[in-house]
């Protein structure tokens, strides 16, 4: 076992026994390299990635290509999903040094951390155009043995480029109407017309674009709706979403959606089961409560822990080759379901994937069951039953590893969605998942007033929380506030805001990624971009926003507006990359709804107001405060019960309408609300 051995992640972990000499990243890494004169080999990855295992077992597990590693270089190993700083900072040199990125990330650094020669994924021998990762090895240690000056150059280059590309933005902000418009222009020219979606193959959910799209519809923009419910269709009917177990492959291989990377990520789950849940509340379409169901299903029976925590993810492959798990051969879906269920699927006899079937539904249900001369209610009474067997006899083949590290931010996340689908489809059980969750996270994720990046079989990894971990979690707190009335999630949101102003604020007012007290790194880098989850900038301007809305307090307003401003006029010229970040400048911007409720949580009188008006409406811009005492919530203090009655008020900006007590009285002041 190599120095790995005692790590949290289980990315390492599975290095553990490779024959090369591998670091975990640290001071003794790059200690080691000075010492030695010798460039660190830098290998980012995570434990879901497919051809991070085809890397292993290639180069890793070779004993010759080891053996030279360890002679040339100290070997670094990087678990992104634990070390986002790391991954982000290096990517960064990767695409500035090829022009893309992904992973395994394979980058080469000199002793004091600079970049000057990077790559992903290198094969064994070379193929496809690219060099034997021997290859590149020889390369490398000659040049640092031969060429030491090219490679000083090279590296303070790509430093400089590094630098620059995280320097705060010099353009004007626009005000937020026309950089919306600019910005739904530019996203409605990527929409793909036929599958949904934006841009073509490889294809991603996006949900944060969606979910901003969807605060768009309730504002009457023409075409908004239209793109998210084309795309939760065509994505709800493709092989990304996993028609017998439910959940969501993280991308699709093709434009249609078909062809899933198999991998299925908590973030990615997480986000879909909230926005297939608002665009129930906002079209009341069963099929957005089927999907969510589904998914909420996957993720308290796959990925939820004994503990409340959820698992970070599931490997793309199983017995070593991806997909296995999940596809299927024609004969085995007719012999369960039959021709006309198999048909359904979109299978063929020779398969419609590498001779196997991944399960999509490319025809409607009516076209299929008139080609089988049957009603389209018999249709689906075959594909419900035919799932449950599907599902039975799947389970008897060798399940995808789970990556079992608990990360807080996408536990924030997976709160926050728990929650809100919890309380809109009236399902108690995902809500108490998420109560649980967030008791599970306070616990063992914050020691003093700190809270780490992720936890792992009762060990709390040595790494800070970064911006997203505040933010996300604080977000999720929030959410649980919102939906139990206890002012103690409350407390503990503001207490994760309080740090993110203390620690991560810029002078620019714009947010780094790190702490002022973590460790320090080549650059201090900034979270900017939303990608496959929401930037901790975006994250953090949401949190700070709410709060803002719910204390009155302007150091919280002003945190989030400057987190805004520090992106310039990004936003309007690249809005792919800023859907969240959009949806956070649209609850600055407004009109807010701030609605106060006095009475018992629990009290039967109290949830007509609450569960029957407020959560059964779509509210982006909304904050609820509820409780029958001010309980250290700004939002409720000096407000009472009129006549014994529960009550609510309804604030926009912090102007008041008159206070009601009744459902009928709330749900005619909420319609009425400009904006909403």
């Amino acid at each position: 076992m190599n120095r790995l051995a005692g790590a949290t992640s289980p990315y390492l972990l599975q290095h553990a026994g490779n024959p090369v000499d591998w670091y975990p990243w640290g001071d003794e890494a790059f200690a080691a390299a000075r010492e030695r004169d010798v460039p660190i080999f830098l290998s980012v990855g995570y434990a879901a990635c497919h051809w991070c295992h085809v890397m292993e077992r290639e180069s890793f597990e070779d004993a010759a290509t080891a053996a030279f590693l360890n002679e040339h270089f100290v070997s670094v190993k990087v678990d992104r999903e634990e070390r986002p700083d790391v991954d982000g900072i290096y990517m960064d040199a990767v695409q500035a040094m090829t022009g893309s990125g992904g992973w395994p990330m394979s980058v080469f650094l000199t002793p004091d951390a600079a970049p000057f020669y990077a790559g992903t994924y290198f094969p064994d021998a070379p193929r496809h155009g690219l060099p034997s990762f021997r290859q590149v090895l020889e390369a490398i240690a000659g040049a640092w043995g031969d060429r030491r000056a090219e490679v000083a150059t090279q590296a303070s280059r790509i430093a400089g480029t590094m630098a620059a590309a995280i320097a705060p933005a010099t353009s004007a902000v626009a005000a937020y109407g026309p950089l919306s418009d600019a910005a739904f222009e530019a996203v409605s020219r990527s929409f793909d017309e036929r599958w949904g979606g934006f841009g073509g193959a490889p294809k991603f959910p996006q949900p944060g674009v969606l979910g901003w799209l969807l605060r768009l519809s309730v504002r009457d923009r023409p075409g908004a709706l239209d793109m998210v419910t084309r795309t939760l269709d065509a994505m709800a009917d493709g092989g990304i979403h996993d028609q017998v177990g439910g959940g969501f492959a993280r991308y699709s291989l093709d434009a249609a959606w078909h062809i899933p990377h198999f991998e299925k990520m908590l973030s990615d789950n997480a986000q879909l089961l909230r926005l297939y849940a608002d665009t129930w509340l906002v079209t009341r379409d069963a099929r957005y409560e089927v999907v969510a169901t589904r998914t909420a299903d996957y993720l308290m029976r796959e990925l939820r822990q004994p503990e409340g925590g959820f698992s970070s993810s599931q490997d793309a492959d199983s017995e070593g080759v991806e997909g296995r798990f999940y596809v299927w051969t024609y004969e085995e879906l007719a012999s369960i379901g039959g021709p006309a269920v198999a048909d359904a699927f979109g299978a063929t006899p020779n398969g419609n994937w590498e001779g196997t079937n991944v399960l999509w539904r490319p025809e409607p249900a009516a076209v299929v069951a008139e080609r089988h001369g049957i009603s389209v209610t018999d249709l689906d009474a075959r594909i419900d039953d035919a799932r449950r067997r599907l599902f039975d006899r799947r389970a008897e083949r060798i399940p995808p590893a789970v990556d079992d590290k608990v990360v807080a931010a996408w536990n924030g996340l997976a709160i926050r969605a728990l929650a809100v689908a919890g309380r809109a489809l009236g399902r108690d059980g995902w809500t108490q998942a998420a109560i649980t969750c967030a008791s599970f996270l306070w616990e063992e994720l914050v020691t003093g007033d700190l809270l780490v990046r992720s936890w792992r079989a009762g060990q709390r990894a040595d790494i800070g929380g970064f911006l997203d971990d505040h933010a996300l979690v604080g977000l999720g707190l929030l959410t649980v506030y919102e939906t139990t009335g206890d002012a103690t999630w409350f407390d503990r949101a503001r207490a994760l805001a309080e740090r993110i102003v203390d620690s991560f604020s810029g002078p620019d007012g714009g947010l780094f990624q790190t702490a002022a007290d973590a460790s320090p790194l080549l650059l201090r880098p900034r979270d900017q971009q939303d990608g496959a989850t929401p930037s901790g900038t975006s994250a953090a301007a949401e949190l700070l926003g709410r709060l803002a809305l719910l204390t009155g307090e302007s150091r919280f307003e002003d945190a989030a507006a400057g987190a805004i401003r520090s992106l310039g006029d990004l936003m309007a010229r690249a809005p792919l990359a800023f859907g969240d970040t959009l949806s956070a400048a649209d609850l600055l911007d407004g009109p807010p709804l701030e609605i106060a409720i006095i009475g018992d949580p629990a009290d039967a009188r109290t949830k007509e107001l609450t569960d029957t008006v407020v959560r059964a409406r779509y509210l982006p811009n909304a904050v609820l405060a509820i409780g029958d005492r001010g309980d250290g919530v700004p939002l409720l203090e000096g407000r009472t019960m009129i006549e014994g009655r529960p009550t609510a008020y309804v604030c926009e900006r912090f102007a008041c309408k008159t206070p009601v007590t009744t459902a009928i009285a709330l749900a005619e002041q909420l319609e009425s609300a400009a904006g909403h």
